[in-house]
């Protein structure tokens, strides 16, 4: 079932006309009465009768808003026109918020790619696009959002990795965009059929549960460690090279396979190591 535009009238050119109905109506009602004319009174009684009916007909329409019209049962159409508008008044009605929501799911406990139990929540901004299914398809869409967006969470959840340990690796921590986007895909697949537009999906909450969450720390702790430590290497052995072609260059020292190998060695310990080093100054001859 598709939306499909209700037909109305301006409701203030209506409103005036059924106003100088009624008064008409009333006047011939007294008229009818005075003169007693009982068939004149029958008719303006049921003449005003159907114009009081007729007023049922006016309603207002709001901006962002729709109104889902029924006639006995039967789908008519939806009103977006903004104003004072005049439908059929057996028109059954059912007002449509079209204004832009959001909500946060709860944080679900899900295990990630790895099979590691994470705590995960996500921020939905939505929007009714087709009120006749929004009404029709679902019995609540509201509600229908809700569960389907909690239940895409939990799927794209299970797709990735909470954290990445290789090389262009996607997973939940370092790829936002990339995963805001799958999820938003996964959550607009299953409310299409709602009426529902999905405009934006995002990670709200990202954790480890509290059961590994000490164990992941040290993890991630020893995993900065070491790749802090192969920083300061790759630098130590690119200063100890640089200083040996600097000796070389400028012809400073000559040193043979031996001394250079302590040398390397001695630089090393004193780049490389945690603590600040001792010098030992050697008074003697080098090769003493």
């Amino acid at each position: 079932m598709r939306e499909k535009p209700a037909f109305s009238l301006p409701g203030g050119a209506m409103l005036l006309l059924l106003l100088v109905a009624i008064a008409g109506t009333l006047f011939v009602l007294m008229s009818s009465a005075q003169m007693q004319v009982p068939a004149g009174v029958i008719l303006a009684m049921l003449a005003l009768g159907v114009e009081v009916i007729c007023l049922r007909g006016l309603l207002i329409v709001n901006p962002n808003e729709g109104q889902v019209l029924q006639l006995f049962g039967t789908y008519v159409g939806t009103l977006r026109d903004q104003g004072l508008r005049w439908v059929n008044p057996f028109n059954s009605k059912r007002r449509i918020s079209l204004r832009v929501r959001n909500f946060e799911t709860s944080k679900l406990k899900v295990n990630d790619l790895e099979g590691n139990p994470i705590e995960i929540a996500a921020v939905v901004v939505w929007q009714v696009v087709d009120t006749a299914e929004a009404v029709f398809q679902v019995d609540s869409y509201e509600n229908f959002v809700q569960v389907q967006s909690e239940s895409a969470l939990r799927t794209m959840a299970t797709s990735y990795a909470y954290d990445s340990h290789l090389a262009g690796q996607m997973s939940l921590r370092s790829h936002i965009a990339e995963t805001a986007a799958e999820l938003r895909k996964e959550i607009q697949d299953r409310l299409a059929k709602a009426g529902v537009q999905v405009v934006e999906a995002r990670i709200s909450h990202l954790a480890y549960a509290a059961e590994i969450a000490g164990a992941m720390l040290q993890r991630q702790q020893a995993s900065a460690i070491i790749a802090a430590r192969q920083t300061i290497v790759e630098g130590a052995v690119s200063i100890v090279q640089m200083a040996l072609d600097q000796l070389s260059e400028r012809k400073v020292v000559e040193l043979d396979p031996e001394r250079r190998a302590a040398m390397v060695s001695n630089l090393l310990v004193v780049l490389c190591g945690e603590r600040s080093p001792q010098p030992v100054v050697n008074a003697g001859s080098l090769y003493s």
